[in-house]
């Protein structure tokens, strides 16, 4: 339904969006992630035909954006992160006059009002005037408005901007509900959200793709887990059957000797290679060496530090390695005598 092939946008010197590709396959909801200012709102924009590309291609629908801009408008419902409403119609009314604009029948119109408010759970609301409604039922007309067509596709841009948590949780359920009947492309800062409601995320950032696959599958394989064991024996001896598990990284590898308090339990503490799993074969050589063991599990990582690791982490270690290239540069300069 959605194709970019090194999608590339400049605004003068600026590069915002660099060679970005990924396909959205029908009936899917992706999140769209990334810190602020990464390049999800100009993909989008993009995509939607409010920005022309620089360079590459975008597709919606078989349409190519550039080429077909209103067949490609046909297929898509639009949310933005702001939503321009007009504040002085009832909130009926205005999606009366949207549907319209967006090609709509007259005979069809109002079973398509009925059928948007419905989804987005505003009925209640349908007599009000927009601008005297909450700020978490006018995300909720915008999403209304961008289902009044029925289309395909929605890409949504930080719909949940700016709610409380109780909104939150209303429009995450509605994007859910959607995704029996629609594609969606749902952008977001904010990564419980994205992983609450997407079988799939494209990482962008610095106007590139850093990562897209299932999140979990994303976290696990790319992310260090912490394993964690008690055990009713000397702290050197349960360090001792830790040591040389697969996965296991040796130089994080923590012990806490049995205090008065943890009725006599000492504590080993590690982290594990992304992708394995030692449990198994630790719970054996505990077992093997008659250790009593009170607690054993594998910790995964958060979608939050598999984020961390690829934006902000990623950063610092660039910035790292470029200030010991520059020390290193300094070192070799050789010194002129005058």
């Amino acid at each position: 339904m959605i194709r970019v092939v090194d999608l590339t946008k400049r605004f003068g010197p600026t590069v915002a969006v660099h060679k970005v590709s990924f396909e959205i396959s029908r009936g899917e909801i992706v999140g769209f992630l990334g810190p602020n200012g990464a390049g999800k709102t100009t993909t989008i924009r993009v995509l939607t035909g409010y920005h022309p590309a620089t360079s590459g291609l975008a597709e919606v629908a078989g349409f190519d954006v550039q080429k077909h801009s209103l067949d490609v408008r046909k297929h898509i419902g639009y949310l933005p992160q702001e939503v321009p409403i007009y504040p002085d119609l009832r909130v009926v009314e205005y999606l009366r006059y949207r549907a319209e604009l967006k090609g709509v029948r007259g005979k069809d119109r109002k079973l398509a009002v009925s059928r948007a408010m419905a989804k987005a759970g505003i009925e209640q609301v349908a007599s009000k005037l927009v601008g005297h409604v909450s700020h978490g039922y006018r995300q909720r007309v915008g999403l209304a408005d961008a289902l009044v067509a029925n289309p395909p596709i929605l890409i949504l841009d930080e719909p949940t901007s700016g709610l409380d948590p109780n909104q939150r949780r209303r429009i995450k359920q509605v994007v859910r509900d959607l995704a029996a009947e629609h594609t969606v492309l749902f952008s977001s800062h904010i990564l419980g959200e994205v992983q609450d409601v997407s079988s799939r995320v494209i990482v962008i950032h610095r106007g590139t793709v850093r990562a897209d696959g299932p999140p979990d599958a994303l976290v696990a394989q790319s992310t260090r887990a912490r394993l964690h064991v008690r055990s009713r024996c000397a702290a050197a001896l349960l360090r001792e059957v830790v040591v040389g598990l697969p996965g296991v990284v040796a130089e994080t590898i923590e012990v806490a000797e049995a205090g008065s308090g943890d009725d006599g339990l000492a504590t080993v503490t590690c982290s594990v290679a992304p992708g394995i799993d030692p449990t198994s074969e630790l719970g054996e050589r505990l077992q093997k060496a008659a250790i009593s063991v009170h607690e054993l599990k594998l910790v995964m990582p958060t979608l939050e530090e598999y984020f961390y690791s690829i934006t902000d982490g990623l950063d610092h270690q660039e910035e790292i390695e470029g200030h010991q290239e520059e020390m290193d540069a300094d070192e070799a300069e050789p010194v002129v005598a005058k």
